[in-house]
């Protein structure tokens, strides 16, 4: 039922600009469940974010299915891209996270960054993620990713100002009804209070959660208006 982990050896697609990011030096953790599960809001600007959107598009998605769970695998119905861009995920690392994950410690290890194994996910009106639980990768010369890094580039509706009357057309502007992030004790129950893991995407909010063998189970929830689009990586400890 986890996340499948097949080797992306891919370099970024020539029509993929990613944006350049600024340096976050308010970036504040909302802890969900002790150090396991936390959100961080703002982490991309809305311009960032669309500017995210816009790249990923240009790049192209392919769909991504599973046989489900008749197959020993979760349900999945997304779009992906996947590409091996260090220094995409570097400049992601240097904006905020290295500086907010700093007094982390994992079995005595420190994080040190991203996995430069960078996803990109779209999901259109009916499409969801099953649950499934992400397993950790063993990046070689003692590091090893230890948290799911997902940053929303989309989200629920919210006011927008003048300068967004011009994208309302866009195909990320048009605000997200479903897609939430949920999770699951190891009995398939919510563990604690809807409120606090009912993860509902909002544009530029970073959401990680442990992963491998301490990874609660999880599923993103059918989308049933707009497209969710979210930037996905890992954190690596070493």
């Amino acid at each position: 039922m986890g996340e499948r982990r097949a080797a992306d050896n891919k370099k970024a697609p020539p029509k993929a600009k990613w944006p350049v990011l600024q340096p976050k030096l308010n970036l504040q953790i909302t802890r969900l469940k002790d150090k396991d599960l936390f959100t961080v809001q703002n982490f991309f600007t809305p311009a960032e974010s669309k500017a995210f959107i816009k790249a990923a598009e240009s790049a192209g998605f392919e769909h991504q299915g599973s046989l489900g769970p008749a197959k020993g695998e979760a349900y999945r119905d997304n779009d992906r891209i996947a590409v091996n861009d260090p220094a995409l995920a570097d400049m992601v690392w240097q904006s905020g996270l290295s500086k907010l994950l700093s007094d982390i410690k994992i079995r005595g290890k420190a994080a040190v960054g991203l996995n430069p194994n960078i996803r990109f996910y779209r999901y259109k009106v009916g499409q969801h993620f099953g649950q499934h639980i992400d397993e950790s990768v063993d990046l070689g010369e003692g590091k090893h990713t230890v948290y799911t890094l997902l940053v929303y580039l989309s989200g629920a509706a919210k006011t927008k100002d003048k300068s967004d009357s011009k994208n309302m057309k866009d195909c990320a502007s048009e605000p997200i009804v479903g897609g939430e992030t949920v999770f699951y004790g190891s009995r398939n129950r919510v563990v604690a209070e809807a409120s606090s893991l009912y993860v509902a995407p909002a544009e530029g909010m970073a959401l990680l959660h442990i992963h491998g063998d301490k990874c609660m189970l999880h599923e993103a929830r059918n989308v049933s208006k707009g497209i969710k689009y979210v930037f996905r990586s890992d954190v690596v400890f070493a």
